[in-house]
């Protein structure tokens, strides 16, 4: 079949204007050896790692398609984890800034992320309330933690017991013993939704904030540690004396690791919920802010400083108890006792006002006392600040730091391209930007009125902005400066457009007006020799009986088009204003519209979802097409042709033929409403601007674009996500607290038909090679041997079996699970078979431990009755073991071998390695600090 019509296809270019998305937490990096210089910011679907002193991009950490929600730094400060919008989460290298590790688990939104102590395990909550451990060693999810009822908001692994604690919107604070996968405890207490809590004190303390104002402050206390310091033996906490507010789920104490006692409250100023709380690694301060500007400081105090003040309040108890003795006062009990109260152990020290509200924070340590405070706003900017702990007399930060430069405070509502497509034009509520095209460098930033239409004058020196506040705005890209601010409407200005010969522009109001001005070249009065400057002059008036959302001169200087508040369009003679047609139709007000190059076509776009196409000879609808889900709120024609693309709250821009009415691509790469578009002169450059406050390019490539084949990529992109969407139902399971941390996707389905083929194609190589010989033995003759298949000879494998291990190999191995869970029982019977033929000459032992204990676990009702797989089971289970034992006693002494190494190192070298030293001293002084809480406590 013929092509008979092709088209270019536009692909997503680069994307700026985006500082730090308020989405996504900000993350200062401990790495690159400064501590407090860098951090990490999501905007959109890139993460990007920012130099603070200079304010300068380091790196930028590219996404897929979906926006980040979510980032955590790595202990060995090498790596971050980022998780997005759909649920996956990536790792990433710091140094060489590639994704290295994949996970994909959940069915929505990740909320909450971190690592544990030693960097080898990641937690993830998400959305769909449920909590995953995944291992980074081996690159696959360990399991998946079922049983809150709310979006997680917090999770955290304790250092030294293998217990995971996660709060939720449920109002509920769960604990977890990894072991049994079972949740033991829940505090039940807060009364509204936890959004953030804290560890302190080597994990023996809990600090909870949830929608009050309230931070509950927990201890938290192991039945089964012993602590060495002290001649007491632990008490254990019988069922009667459980407070209310904590609810075990074990019926014996025995089980129940973790006893939580609630030991006090702190109280925010904030009056509004909790949005995040942070401490430093050496827990010098805590910090934590709402939904306000304010960002409050609490301190821990050090053991002398304990000292002092539990010294001062004894002394003034001391003098209290003689003062009573002196008056004659009977006094029972001559003793002082003085107790640490909570508001000892964590004081307020200040309170911080910052520019603006606060999304999301993070602090570092960078000195004895000094902390670096790093903020992300919720205007696309975020700032920086150093604070001395010891220093409790400053409310406000004067050394306040902001990165704004490279981004709008607030969305674009108008973009445009100068006539020669090098600069381009975006304007928000506060500002009015240019930007270079091709090295995306802001070039001017100019404070403005809050513009709603721009457009650049002729010879793009100067450029002229339609405000909110009625006003028409010019000003000079050279100086920077606002020349004229003209009183032109009493509305807001929704639209201006250039007449066709460029003299002057024409502006609409809702004042219902639309105005005609020409350019005017004048002097200033007060130095009459100086350059003359462009001014507006106002010409003549059209009075209309609606509010005026967009007006439209076509190209040939004949007709003007107005979009009316009544849903209608006027269309009138240019020359004498004479009423011409009127365009109805539309069911809700045409939010815009173009007028091709040719002055032929109109294309409208309405707040009902729908473009119409109109002939401008007769004002007849050519086609009512229903373009987007949500109102269209923007639209132009590509030059000299009748293509034209349309963007709407949707978040999609779409791309049509008026000729064919034919929708010929979807670009998708906005994650919020898109509030404007604009197409360059030459029609190879698209920009646009939304409310994620991102600004994109998409360019022409003179790639053919198919339609059948898009509308075929289109509906495989449906059915990949109706594959992800999909609950996975384990053969043998039911709904219970713990499952897979895997999720089908189209990932897995591929990479189970990958196995699925290898094996088929085992079965045709052992078939061929049976042949073979069977002719052999009947001829007598020795025959040439049959050609492997063209796959074995791609893969380098001689034997179909080390094809099928080679295609396991391959698969990525936080899929094989779900890869494996997809294949039908008659290839798991093969695959077992297989499985004991690897492990007997040794061949990746560990992957096919991984597979057979999985598929031991999922089909074990039919394994064991099938009688073809049980001697084969009663082989495995002795071969395994070996092998496995085999294999650990291997690890083991090299592990052995490299210790005496080490030691023999240090004996001829007579030092200590660097890591080593570094351990004890940490040690060394946990321990110190330790036995100085205890002297004060006793």
């Amino acid at each position: 079949m013929g092509l008979t019509k092709q088209y270019l296809r536009y692909e997503a270019g680069e994307v700026f204007g985006v500082v730090a998305g308020n989405k996504a937490n900000i993350v200062i990096l401990e790495g690159f050896g400064n501590n407090g210089r860098f951090c990490a910011t999501g905007a959109c679907e890139d993460v990007i790692v920012w130099d603070i002193h200079t304010g300068e991009k380091l790196a930028t950490l590219r996404g897929e398609k979906h926006e980040v929600t979510r980032i955590a730094r790595s202990p060995d400060k090498q790596h971050i984890a980022v998780g997005y919008n759909d649920g996956k989460i990536c790792v990433f290298n710091l140094q060489t800034r590639e994704r290295t590790i994949t996970f994909s688990g959940h069915k929505s939104g990740v909320t909450a992320l971190k690592y544990d102590d030693k960097g080898l395990r990641l937690v993830s909550g998400g959305k769909d309330t449920d909590v995953i451990v995944w291992d980074i060693v081996n690159e696959c999810g360990l399991y998946r933690m079922k049983g809150h009822k709310g979006a997680i908001t917090q999770v955290a692994l304790l250092k030294k017991k293998n217990i995971l604690i996660s709060s939720s919107k449920d109002t509920f604070v769960k604990f977890w013993d990894l072991d049994t996968q079972h949740c033991f405890k829940t505090i039940v207490e807060h009364r509204s939704e936890v959004y953030d809590f804290v560890l302190l004190r080597d994990d023996h303390r809990l600090v909870t904030g949830s929608g009050d104002s309230e931070l509950r402050v927990w201890d938290l206390s192991f039945p089964d540690e012993q602590d060495t310091d002290s001649t007491e033996p632990v008490k254990k906490k019988s069922k009667l004396d459980n407070t209310e507010n904590v609810d075990s789920d074990d019926d014996d104490d025995e089980l129940n690791l973790v006893e939580c006692t609630k030991v006090g409250s702190l109280m925010r100023n904030g009056r509004d919920r909790l949005v995040s709380m942070a401490t430093d690694s050496l827990e010098t301060a805590l910090i934590c802010h709402g939904n306000d500007k304010t960002l409050e400081m609490f301190k821990f105090p050090n053991a002398d400083e304990l000292k002092k003040r539990l010294a001062k309040r004894q002394k003034k108890e001391k003098r209290k108890l003689a003062d009573k003795q002196a008056s004659g006062d009977t006094v029972e009990d001559a003793s002082v006792s003085v107790e640490v109260l909570l508001s000892d152990e964590i004081h307020r020290i200040t309170s911080v006002v910052m520019p603006t509200k606060l999304a999301s924070v993070d602090i570092v340590n960078i000195g004895k006392s000094s902390v670096k405070i790093a903020s992300l706003f919720n205007n696309n900017t975020f700032g920086y600040c150093t604070v001395d702990v010891d220093d409790s007399s400053k409310s406000t930060v004067n050394n306040m730091g902001i990165i704004n430069q490279y981004s709008h405070q607030s969305d674009v509502r108008t973009i445009s391209f100068s006539s020669d497509n090098t600069a381009l034009l975006t304007a928000s509520a506060e500002s009015v930007k240019i930007w270079n095209r091709a090295s995306l460098q802001c070039i001017r930033t100019m404070v403005c009125d809050y513009t709603l239409c721009s457009l650049f004058a002729p010879g793009d020196r100067h450029i002229i902005l339609g405000t909110k506040s009625g006003k028409l705005q010019i000003f000079d890209i050279g100086s920077g400066s606002l020349l004229e601010d003209v009183e032109a409407h009493n509305g807001a200005v929704w639209s201006i457009c250039m007449t066709p010969d460029r003299r002057g522009i024409i502006s609409g109001s809702a004042d219902k007006q639309v105005k005609f001005w020409n350019f005017e070249l004048v002097s200033e009065d007060d130095n009459p020799s100086s350059s003359k400057q462009l001014t507006l002059q106002h010409v003549r008036t059209l009075e209309m009986d609606e509010d005026v959302l967009c007006v439209k001169c076509s190209p040939d200087q004949r007709l003007l088009a107005v979009s009316l508040l009544d849903s209608t369009i006027k269309v009138f003679f240019m020359d004498t204003l004479k009423f011409f047609l009127s365009l109805y139709g539309h069911k809700l007000p045409v939010l815009c519209m173009d007028i091709s190059r040719d002055s032929t076509l109109l294309v409208s776009g309405s707040a009902d979802r729908n473009i119409k196409i109109w002939g401008l000879d007769f004002g007849d609808c050519h086609k009512s097409i229903f373009a987007h889900d949500d109102s269209i709120m923007c639209t132009q024609f590509i030059g000299n042709t009748h293509l034209f693309f349309t963007g709407g709250k949707d978040k999609k821009i779409k791309q049509w033929d008026a000729d064919n009415f034919e929708h010929i691509i979807t670009l998708d790469g906005h994650h919020a409403e898109i509030w404007c578009l604009c197409v360059s002169s030459t029609g190879n450059v698209l920009a646009t601007g939304s409310h994620d406050k991102s600004l994109r390019l998409w360019e022409k490539t003179h790639e053919p674009l198919i339609l059948q084949e898009e509308r075929e990529m289109e509906r495989e992109k449906e059915f990949e996500e109706e594959i992800g969407e999909g609950d996975t139902v384990v053969p043998g399971e039911t709904s219970t607290e713990a499952g897979l941390a895997g999720k089908k996707s189209i990932e897995t389905v591929k990479a189970a038909e990958r196995i699925m083929e290898a094996l088929e194609l085992l079965k045709e190589e052992k078939y061929k090679w049976s042949i073979y010989k069977l002719e052999c033995q009947q001829s007598k003759l020795k025959k040439p041997e049959p050609e492997p298949n063209p796959l074995m000879v791609a893969f380098n494998a001689k034997t179909p079996e080390q094809y099928v291990l080679i295609i396991l190999k391959k698969v990525k191995s936080s899929e094989l699970e779900q890869a494996l869970l997809v294949l039908p029982f008659r290839y798991v019977i093969d695959l077992l078979k297989l499985l004991d033929h690897f492990i007997t000459n040794g061949w990746d032992v560990e992957l096919c431990c991984r597979c057979l204990f999985f598929l031991l676990r999922v089909h074990h009702g039919q394994v064991t009755q099938s009688k073809e797989l049980l001697p084969v089971i009663d082989k495995l289970r002795k071969v395994t073991l070996e092998k496995v034992t085999e294999m650990r006693d291997r690890i083991g002494f090299n592990i052995a071998g490299l210790e005496y190494l080490q030691r023999d190192i240090e004996q001829s070298e007579e030092a200590v390695f660097f890591m080593d030293a570094t351990q004890k001293f940490k040690e060394k002084k946990k321990k110190r600090k330790k036995k100085d809480i205890l002297t004060i406590k006793t």
